[in-house]
């Protein structure tokens, strides 16, 4: 039996527990949320990274739908809304293949019946509006994560990729954390700073995630792990679900880009305008530069070093896709990961390591999450602290 033969077999017993999907935001970009217009039952492989068919080729078998907003839209809250909105539409339409999970218990559930388990994370504390009540409104709603920042700081927190302005977390971002704990949602640490990843493993109390983060070691982007934040992870419990885009994991790409943006820049240009005339130059930029391609071994390289440093214990996946335009060549969407498997499989990871890579892990840490709630909620009310009482 071939590694890939090896890695689909295993698949049907441990399915992929994904930390991080784009497919709402894509849906709300795409179509306004028409899902006749793009109905995932069917390939939609011209247009998005995600559907029914491919999530079931590459043996998903949970998937935290990302209900992510702009930080800087208007109105954020309704926006989350509308996300979770197009979420609960998803899994009504395709009751065959996807069920709606709130706990441990539930993934495992829709593992024994065959179904794709669709659990929430809220992409960016913007979502909840500096209000606690709002957070516990998200949820009540479904939502098991919320990412602290996203690409932008928060009042309360720094993100990887802005001016650090808290420090890490302010008195209100620590208890944002702990109301996070009371309520069982998990504390998702990708894109926010170091700074706020080392304030926040100080202050919870339950296992934390990076829904979808790779390590700073392997490629030296400010999205990514550093070493003594993983080494930290089997004391906290969480996991560490590595990310594929490719300006993420591969250093030339991070070099790529950074040239790229410059020349936007050079022309007038925000470096992410996607105008007719600001892709023209891009393009042109491309053509005398060719993008760097990441592998399926790119990401291996990412998983190598994160197990060597965090443990086996602490891993996961979360492969990013319709959040990103470029995706590594053999992971192009998301039928992609048997030959990640298989990669790891090539390279000596046992059958029990990706067990736990792949499903194991993800469904401990969402029920450690769960006991820490039970326990909290019996000797802590919930809180109504206001961001100006404990920031000033």
């Amino acid at each position: 039996m071939t590694s890939l033969e090896q890695a689909r077999e295993l698949l049907r017993a441990h399915p992929v527990v994904d930390g991080h999907n784009d497919l709402p935001w894509a849906l709300r970009e795409q179509v306004r949320y028409d899902l006749d217009a793009r109905d995932i039952a069917t390939d939609q492989h011209t247009h998005l990274h995600t559907d029914i068919p491919r999530l079931r080729a590459g043996g998903v078998g949970a998937q935290y739908w990302s209900v992510y907003v702009r930080s800087d839209l208007p109105d954020a809250v309704p926006a989350t809304l509308e996300q979770i909105d197009c979420v609960r539409q998803l899994i009504d339409r395709h009751p065959e293949a996807l069920r709606a999970a709130l706990t441990a218990a539930d993934m495992e559930a829709a593992r024994a019946e065959g179904r794709i388990a669709s659990l929430m994370g809220a992409e960016g504390g913007h979502s909840i509006a500096n209000s606690l009540g709002t957070l516990r409104g998200l949820y009540a709603l479904g939502v098991r994560y919320l990412t602290l920042t996203h690409n932008d700081n928060v009042d309360w927190a720094d993100s990887a990729t802005d001016v650090p302005k808290a420090g890490g977390l302010t008195a209100f971002g620590r208890e944002v954390v702990r109301e996070m704990n009371r309520e069982g949602m998990l504390v998702d640490l990708s894109h926010v700073a170091a700074t706020t990843m080392r304030d926040a493993l100080d202050v919870s109390a339950a296992p934390v995630i990076f829904s979808h983060s790779s390590s700073r070691a392997v490629c030296d982007h400010p999205r990514n792990i550093p070493d003594d934040v993983l080494e930290r992870l089997p004391a906290n419990g969480g996991i560490a679900m590595v990310t594929f885009v490719p300006k993420f994991v591969l250093q030339a790409a991070v070099d790529w880009t950074a040239a790229a943006d410059e020349n936007m820049r050079a022309h007038g240009f925000h470096h992410l305008d996607t105008t007719a005339e600001a892709m023209k130059v891009h393009r042109a930029f491309e053509e005398s530069n060719p993008r760097p391609v990441a592998t399926v071994a790119t990401v291996a390289d990412h998983l190598d070093h994160m197990r060597e440093v965090a443990g086996i214990d602490h891993l996961g996946i979360g492969g990013d896709y319709d959040g990103t335009a470029f995706t590594p060549e053999g992971l192009n969407d998301v039928s992609g990961y048997p030959n990640l498997l298989a990669e790891l499989l090539d390279r000596g990871w046992s059958h029990s390591d990706l067990a736990k890579l792949t499903w194991r892990n993800a469904v401990r840490v969402l029920g450690a999450a769960e006991d820490v709630s039970r326990d909290l909620r019996r000797t802590r009310a919930p809180s109504n602290a206001t961001i100006e009482s404990l920031d000033g």
